[in-house]
Protein backbone atom coordinates (compact mmCIF):
# COMPACT_ATOMS: atom_id res chain seq x y z
CA UNK A 1 0.00 0.00 0.00
CA UNK A 2 2.60 2.48 0.93
CA UNK A 3 4.49 1.53 -1.84
CA UNK A 4 1.64 2.21 -4.29
CA UNK A 5 1.22 5.34 -2.64
CA UNK A 6 4.63 6.33 -3.33
CA UNK A 7 4.92 5.17 -7.07
CA UNK A 8 1.82 7.04 -7.74
CA UNK A 9 3.32 10.47 -6.00
CA UNK A 10 6.77 10.02 -8.52
CA UNK A 11 4.65 10.10 -11.67
CA UNK A 12 2.33 12.93 -10.47
CA UNK A 13 5.41 14.35 -9.70
CA UNK A 14 7.03 13.39 -13.08
CA UNK A 15 3.62 14.81 -15.00
CA UNK A 16 4.06 17.84 -12.95
CA UNK A 17 7.77 18.29 -13.58
CA UNK A 18 6.78 17.53 -17.21
CA UNK A 19 4.26 19.84 -17.26
CA UNK A 20 6.61 22.76 -16.00
CA UNK A 21 9.43 21.88 -18.62
CA UNK A 22 6.73 22.26 -21.55
CA UNK A 23 5.49 25.50 -20.18
CA UNK A 24 9.05 26.87 -20.45
CA UNK A 25 9.67 25.25 -23.42
CA UNK A 26 7.02 25.96 -25.57
CA UNK A 27 6.25 29.81 -26.26
CA UNK A 28 3.43 31.27 -28.27
CA UNK A 29 3.99 35.44 -29.02
CA UNK A 30 0.56 37.04 -29.99
CA UNK A 31 0.54 39.65 -32.73
CA UNK A 32 2.14 42.98 -32.90
CA UNK A 33 3.78 41.58 -29.49
CA UNK A 34 8.15 41.29 -29.43
CA UNK A 35 9.70 39.03 -26.39
CA UNK A 36 12.86 39.67 -25.12
CA UNK A 37 15.12 36.26 -24.29
CA UNK A 38 18.08 35.74 -22.38
CA UNK A 39 20.09 32.61 -21.97
CA UNK A 40 22.23 32.34 -18.75
CA UNK A 41 21.38 36.19 -18.06
CA UNK A 42 22.31 37.58 -21.38
CA UNK A 43 20.28 38.63 -24.25
CA UNK A 44 19.97 35.29 -26.88
CA UNK A 45 17.31 36.71 -29.01
CA UNK A 46 14.39 38.38 -29.90
CA UNK A 47 10.93 36.40 -30.24
CA UNK A 48 8.14 37.84 -32.94
CA UNK A 49 4.82 36.92 -33.53
CA UNK A 50 4.22 32.95 -33.77
CA UNK A 51 5.53 29.76 -31.77
CA UNK A 52 8.81 28.94 -30.61
CA UNK A 53 10.61 26.96 -28.65
CA UNK A 54 12.86 27.77 -25.65
CA UNK A 55 15.95 25.45 -23.87
CA UNK A 56 13.86 25.38 -20.34
CA UNK A 57 16.08 26.48 -17.34
CA UNK A 58 18.28 28.20 -19.20
CA UNK A 59 16.95 30.82 -21.83
CA UNK A 60 14.37 33.17 -20.11
CA UNK A 61 11.50 35.70 -21.13
CA UNK A 62 13.06 39.35 -20.19
CA UNK A 63 10.48 41.58 -21.65
CA UNK A 64 7.59 41.46 -23.57
CA UNK A 65 7.15 44.83 -25.49
CA UNK A 66 3.87 45.85 -27.87
CA UNK A 67 4.87 47.02 -31.35
CA UNK A 68 1.85 48.71 -31.88
CA UNK A 69 1.37 52.96 -31.30
CA UNK A 70 0.85 53.82 -28.56
CA UNK A 71 -0.40 57.08 -27.01
CA UNK A 72 0.82 58.69 -24.22
CA UNK A 73 -0.72 61.84 -22.20
CA UNK A 74 1.11 63.46 -19.99
CA UNK A 75 0.10 65.78 -17.14
CA UNK A 76 0.08 69.60 -17.80
CA UNK A 77 3.38 70.84 -17.31
CA UNK A 78 4.34 74.74 -15.78
CA UNK A 79 6.28 76.25 -18.72
CA UNK A 80 7.81 79.82 -18.69
CA UNK A 81 7.69 81.67 -22.00
CA UNK A 82 10.50 84.12 -22.83
CA UNK A 83 8.05 87.19 -21.64
CA UNK A 84 7.99 85.68 -18.03
CA UNK A 85 4.37 83.98 -18.06
CA UNK A 86 3.96 80.76 -16.55
CA UNK A 87 1.48 79.07 -19.27
CA UNK A 88 0.45 75.23 -18.62
CA UNK A 89 0.88 72.90 -21.78
CA UNK A 90 -0.90 69.34 -21.87
CA UNK A 91 0.50 67.50 -24.26
CA UNK A 92 0.43 64.07 -26.34
CA UNK A 93 2.99 61.65 -27.93
CA UNK A 94 2.10 59.33 -29.84
CA UNK A 95 5.33 56.52 -30.16
CA UNK A 96 6.26 53.24 -31.73
CA UNK A 97 8.62 50.56 -30.11
CA UNK A 98 10.86 49.43 -33.21
CA UNK A 99 13.55 47.64 -31.53
CA UNK A 100 12.77 45.72 -28.73
CA UNK A 101 16.35 45.12 -27.77
CA UNK A 102 17.36 48.87 -27.71
CA UNK A 103 13.97 49.66 -25.66
CA UNK A 104 14.99 47.26 -22.98
CA UNK A 105 18.26 47.30 -22.67
CA UNK A 106 19.22 50.87 -23.77
CA UNK A 107 16.51 52.35 -21.10
CA UNK A 108 15.08 50.94 -17.81
CA UNK A 109 11.68 52.57 -18.40
CA UNK A 110 11.56 54.17 -21.97
CA UNK A 111 7.89 55.37 -21.34
CA UNK A 112 9.22 57.38 -18.22
CA UNK A 113 11.72 58.44 -20.46
CA UNK A 114 10.14 59.68 -23.09
CA UNK A 115 7.76 61.66 -20.59
CA UNK A 116 10.94 63.61 -19.01
CA UNK A 117 12.02 64.57 -22.48
CA UNK A 118 9.24 65.90 -23.65
CA UNK A 119 8.89 68.57 -20.66
CA UNK A 120 12.80 69.08 -21.38
CA UNK A 121 12.55 69.93 -24.11
CA UNK A 122 9.15 71.64 -24.63
CA UNK A 123 10.20 73.99 -21.88
CA UNK A 124 13.33 74.45 -23.91
CA UNK A 125 11.12 75.55 -27.15
CA UNK A 126 8.50 77.24 -25.38
CA UNK A 127 11.03 79.30 -23.24
CA UNK A 128 12.73 81.07 -26.55
CA UNK A 129 8.79 82.29 -27.41
CA UNK A 130 6.84 85.01 -26.01
CA UNK A 131 2.90 84.25 -24.91
CA UNK A 132 1.51 85.73 -27.98
CA UNK A 133 3.68 83.00 -30.46
CA UNK A 134 3.13 80.76 -27.92
CA UNK A 135 -0.38 80.61 -28.55
CA UNK A 136 -0.18 80.77 -32.23
CA UNK A 137 2.90 78.33 -33.26
CA UNK A 138 1.33 75.12 -32.09
CA UNK A 139 2.36 73.46 -35.53
CA UNK A 140 5.90 74.53 -34.85
CA UNK A 141 6.21 73.42 -31.38
CA UNK A 142 4.78 70.30 -32.37
CA UNK A 143 7.49 70.00 -35.56
CA UNK A 144 10.52 70.57 -33.01
CA UNK A 145 8.96 68.72 -30.34
CA UNK A 146 9.04 65.65 -32.48
CA UNK A 147 12.30 66.36 -34.12
CA UNK A 148 13.97 66.75 -31.07
CA UNK A 149 12.27 63.42 -29.09
CA UNK A 150 12.84 61.11 -32.45
CA UNK A 151 16.42 61.93 -32.72
CA UNK A 152 16.74 61.61 -29.09
CA UNK A 153 14.70 58.17 -28.54
CA UNK A 154 16.31 56.44 -31.99
CA UNK A 155 18.90 55.09 -29.73
CA UNK A 156 15.96 53.96 -26.98
CA UNK A 157 14.15 51.72 -29.97
CA UNK A 158 11.23 54.54 -30.05
CA UNK A 159 10.23 56.35 -32.94
CA UNK A 160 8.06 59.39 -32.36
CA UNK A 161 5.63 59.53 -34.69
CA UNK A 162 3.49 62.35 -33.99
CA UNK A 163 3.07 65.06 -30.86
CA UNK A 164 0.03 67.42 -30.00
CA UNK A 165 -0.16 69.94 -27.76
CA UNK A 166 -3.85 69.37 -26.19
CA UNK A 167 -4.14 72.69 -24.24
CA UNK A 168 -2.06 75.96 -24.00
CA UNK A 169 -3.78 77.64 -20.30
CA UNK A 170 -2.07 80.83 -19.90
CA UNK A 171 -2.66 82.30 -15.78
CA UNK A 172 -5.81 83.74 -15.10
CA UNK A 173 -5.09 86.87 -14.98
CA UNK A 174 -3.71 87.11 -18.49
CA UNK A 175 -6.58 85.04 -20.01
CA UNK A 176 -9.05 87.76 -18.08
CA UNK A 177 -6.75 90.45 -19.90
CA UNK A 178 -7.08 88.64 -23.20
CA UNK A 179 -10.80 88.37 -23.09
CA UNK A 180 -10.87 92.23 -22.40
CA UNK A 181 -8.83 92.65 -25.38
CA UNK A 182 -11.05 90.69 -27.42
CA UNK A 183 -14.03 92.02 -26.68
CA UNK A 184 -12.65 95.48 -27.21
CA UNK A 185 -11.80 94.25 -30.40
CA UNK A 186 -15.66 92.35 -31.47
CA UNK A 187 -16.93 95.90 -30.05
CA UNK A 188 -14.38 97.87 -32.11
CA UNK A 189 -15.13 96.16 -35.44
CA UNK A 190 -18.98 96.31 -34.53
CA UNK A 191 -18.60 99.99 -34.41
CA UNK A 192 -16.51 99.97 -37.32
CA UNK A 193 -18.99 98.11 -39.30
CA UNK A 194 -22.10 100.27 -38.19
CA UNK A 195 -20.53 103.84 -39.53
CA UNK A 196 -19.38 102.07 -42.56
CA UNK A 197 -23.11 100.69 -43.32
CA UNK A 198 -24.51 104.48 -41.90
CA UNK A 199 -21.99 106.14 -43.77
CA UNK A 200 -22.62 104.10 -47.30
CA UNK A 201 -26.89 104.79 -46.31
CA UNK A 202 -25.81 108.28 -46.74
CA UNK A 203 -23.78 107.85 -49.51
CA UNK A 204 -26.37 106.45 -51.63
CA UNK A 205 -29.06 108.33 -50.24
CA UNK A 206 -26.93 111.86 -51.45
CA UNK A 207 -26.68 109.52 -54.58
CA UNK A 208 -30.48 109.15 -54.89
CA UNK A 209 -31.40 112.65 -54.37
CA UNK A 210 -28.50 114.02 -57.05
CA UNK A 211 -30.07 111.73 -59.31
CA UNK A 212 -33.43 113.04 -58.61
CA UNK A 213 -32.98 116.70 -58.72
CA UNK A 214 -30.79 115.94 -62.04
CA UNK A 215 -33.66 113.91 -63.86
CA UNK A 216 -36.22 116.41 -62.80
CA UNK A 217 -34.14 119.24 -63.70
CA UNK A 218 -34.21 117.48 -66.90
CA UNK A 219 -37.96 117.07 -67.24
CA UNK A 220 -38.06 120.74 -66.52
CA UNK A 221 -35.30 121.41 -69.03
CA UNK A 222 -37.43 118.93 -71.62
CA UNK A 223 -41.19 120.33 -70.82
CA UNK A 224 -39.47 124.06 -70.87
CA UNK A 225 -38.54 123.24 -74.44
CA UNK A 226 -41.44 121.88 -75.18
CA UNK A 227 -43.43 124.51 -74.24
CA UNK A 228 -41.43 126.85 -76.34
CA UNK A 229 -41.14 124.97 -79.41
CA UNK A 230 -45.02 124.80 -79.19
CA UNK A 231 -45.54 128.92 -78.31
CA UNK A 232 -43.10 129.23 -81.52
CA UNK A 233 -44.93 126.80 -82.94
CA UNK A 234 -48.18 128.29 -82.50
CA UNK A 235 -46.95 131.89 -83.42
CA UNK A 236 -45.58 130.75 -86.31
CA UNK A 237 -49.02 129.38 -87.73
CA UNK A 238 -50.96 132.27 -86.55
CA UNK A 239 -48.45 134.72 -88.27
CA UNK A 240 -48.57 132.56 -91.32
CA UNK A 241 -52.12 132.69 -90.98
CA UNK A 242 -52.53 136.26 -90.81
CA UNK A 243 -50.29 137.26 -93.81
CA UNK A 244 -52.28 134.11 -95.52
CA UNK A 245 -55.51 135.93 -95.13
CA UNK A 246 -53.91 139.35 -95.94
CA UNK A 247 -56.33 141.12 -93.57
CA UNK A 248 -57.05 144.71 -94.29
CA UNK A 249 -56.15 147.71 -91.35
CA UNK A 250 -59.89 147.83 -90.63
CA UNK A 251 -59.57 144.28 -89.35
CA UNK A 252 -56.58 144.80 -87.49
CA UNK A 253 -57.43 147.92 -86.14
CA UNK A 254 -60.77 146.16 -84.53
CA UNK A 255 -58.94 143.38 -83.35
CA UNK A 256 -56.05 146.11 -81.58
CA UNK A 257 -59.38 147.41 -79.75
CA UNK A 258 -60.57 144.08 -78.44
CA UNK A 259 -57.20 143.31 -77.45
CA UNK A 260 -57.30 146.59 -75.01
CA UNK A 261 -59.52 145.19 -71.95
CA UNK A 262 -57.13 142.26 -71.97
CA UNK A 263 -53.61 144.41 -71.12
CA UNK A 264 -55.68 146.44 -68.29
CA UNK A 265 -56.67 143.77 -66.70
CA UNK A 266 -54.71 142.88 -63.51
CA UNK A 267 -54.65 144.24 -59.80
CA UNK A 268 -51.36 145.59 -60.42
CA UNK A 269 -51.71 147.69 -63.11
CA UNK A 270 -52.21 151.11 -61.02
CA UNK A 271 -51.30 153.37 -64.39
CA UNK A 272 -52.79 152.78 -68.01
CA UNK A 273 -50.42 154.02 -70.17
CA UNK A 274 -51.81 154.67 -73.90
CA UNK A 275 -49.66 153.29 -76.70
CA UNK A 276 -48.95 155.46 -79.01
CA UNK A 277 -50.12 153.31 -81.84
CA UNK A 278 -53.83 153.29 -80.05
CA UNK A 279 -53.71 156.90 -82.09
CA UNK A 280 -53.28 155.31 -85.36
CA UNK A 281 -55.52 152.03 -84.90
CA UNK A 282 -58.64 154.40 -84.13
CA UNK A 283 -57.72 156.57 -87.31
CA UNK A 284 -57.55 153.72 -89.58
CA UNK A 285 -60.79 152.43 -87.81
CA UNK A 286 -62.47 155.72 -88.26
CA UNK A 287 -61.45 156.38 -91.29
CA UNK A 288 -63.37 152.57 -92.10
CA UNK A 289 -66.62 153.81 -91.25
CA UNK A 290 -66.35 157.14 -92.61
CA UNK A 291 -68.50 157.48 -96.15
CA UNK A 292 -66.28 157.81 -99.41
CA UNK A 293 -66.35 160.34 -101.42
CA UNK A 294 -68.98 160.80 -104.55
CA UNK A 295 -66.98 160.39 -108.14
Amino acid sequence: MTAAITSAVVVLLVLLFLIIVLAKTVRIVPQAQACVVERLGRYSRTLSAGLHILVPFVDRITSRLDLREQVVTFQPQPVITEDNLVVSIDSVIYFQVTDPKAATYEIQNYIWGVEQLTVTTLRNVVGSMDLEATLTSRDQINSQLRGVLDEATGKWGIRVNRVELKAIDPPPSVQESMEKQMRAERDRRAAILTAEGIKQSQILTAQGEQQAAILEAEGAKQAAVLRATGEAEAIQKVFDAIHAADPDPKLLAYQYLQALPEIAKGESNKVWVVPAELTGALESFASAFQPKPPA
